[in-house]
């Protein structure tokens, strides 16, 4: 479902990323490094934000780049920073990403946002919201339009218990038919979602 290939970043004379290749199956698989090792950046490889300087990433066989734009269409990312439109309001954001999936705002993603406590909230704007609230907002897009893979970087960040329970059933329940390939050492919600843990030095297979 979601292959990376030969990929390799470096800054300068700085290796980030090295010949990095590995085959994911539908789950839920959670990078555990510790800081600066590369996570972020494979994180932002995988969702097509950030373009590495060699290989390629397929999602259900479509190559990041022969087919960017029908690729990234099957990504979905909530990145560490969620704080790229401070004057939309949560639901303008998730309105317009409706939009940009050619969906509508669903039941289940108005359900999802009661069951992080966002509802209250999506008529602040971003700059107006905490950061676990803007945090929630982007979890809640996520799973808009089924997305064949969803990732995140710190997905928990900011987030109270119980936004965190529900983000571990809502991971579990993805993982079931898609990809939730995330970043984080929220050892609780690790486990309560049933991740696979995986370091860098693992994605060489």
């Amino acid at each position: 479902m979601l292959s990376i290939n030969n990929i390799s970043k470096h800054y300068g004379d700085h290796v980030v990323l090295d010949a990095l290749t590995y085959r994911f199956p539908p789950g839920c698989f959670v990078l555990n490094d510790e800081e600066n090792t590369g996570k972020s950046t494979l994180l932002g490889i995988v969702a097509g934000v950030i373009p590495p300087d060699t290989g390629d990433i397929l999602v259900e066989g479509s190559s990041l780049l022969n087919a960017p734009a029908q690729t990234k269409s099957r990504v979905a990312y909530v990145p560490d920073d969620c704080f790229s439109l401070p004057a939309l309001t949560g639901r303008e954001m998730l309105d317009r990403v409706a939009r940009e999936k050619n969906v509508r705002l669903s039941d289940e993603a108005l359900e999802f946002a009661a069951d992080l406590g966002l509802e209250p909230h999506l008529n602040k704007r971003f700059e107006q919201m905490s950061t676990g609230t803007r945090r929630k907002v982007y979890l809640v897009a996520a799973g808009m339009g089924n997305p064949a893979v969803v990732v995140a970087d710190g997905p928990s960040n900011g987030l109270d218990t119980p936004a965190r329970t529900a983000l571990a059933a809502k991971f579990r329940a993805w993982s079931r038919d898609r990809v939730v390939l995330f970043a984080s050492h929220d050892t609780a919600l690790n486990e309560a979602c049933g991740a696979i843990s995986l370091s860098i030095a693992d994605l060489t297979s």
